[in-house]
């Protein structure tokens, strides 16, 4: 472990109690070990406080290192926001990914934590958003031509440039949309 960093960000520590069979996880940075202030470990006198014989195990990780498993995507509230988003994308000629959903559409619901990985993904050349049709105007609606949910489409320019109307199985029109961003990204 020293050869990678000699002071990794974070540590990692596990206390395990062998009376009890429970384990007690934290996340320090800087310090090894924090002070207790019941039982535990004690720094201030280099010994454990409690009954029981416990086990202290160590693990550092790097967070810079991994990239994160999902990323929550923007809601788009009203056409306002939309034409600014829109007018954003259309400056760094960048597309942007469109969920459109409701909140009571089970299909809506399963999907959405799978485009959020899909998003990680892609951080950095596309921009994920989503629109719960039920909480905009219906102008707002319209203007993404919805008819059935959930519709992910792709916008550049200013334009509805691709769509996948995600009526099947979840996997499947997470491998459609990924299709159709590699077209545009």
């Amino acid at each position: 472990m020293s050869i990678l960093s000699p002071n990794p960000p974070h540590i990692l520590y596990r206390e395990i109690h062998h009376q009890h069979q429970h384990q007690l996880w934290s996340s320090v940075s800087g310090s090894l070990l924090p002070k207790s202030n019941g039982s535990g470990f004690d720094r201030s006198k280099n010994e454990w406080k409690g009954r029981g014989k416990r086990d202290l195990r160590a693990y550092a990780f790097w967070p810079e290192l991994f990239k994160p498993a999902a990323l929550e995507m923007e809601a788009i509230q009203d056409s306002q926001q939309f034409d600014e988003i829109l007018e954003q994308a259309k400056q760094l000629s960048q597309p942007i990914l469109v969920d459109w959903m409701a909140a009571w559409c089970r299909k809506c619901i399963y999907l959405k934590p799978k485009l959020e990985k899909l998003a990680a993904e892609y951080d950095t050349k596309l921009k994920f958003y989503y629109v719960d049709v039920n909480n905009v105007s219906q102008a707002l609606v319209k203007r993404g031509n919805i008819s059935k949910m959930p519709t992910i489409q792709i916008w550049k320019d200013g334009e509805m440039k691709a769509e996948v109307i995600g009526g099947h199985k979840a996997w499947l029109v997470i491998e459609e949309v990924r299709e159709m961003i590699q077209q545009f990204v």
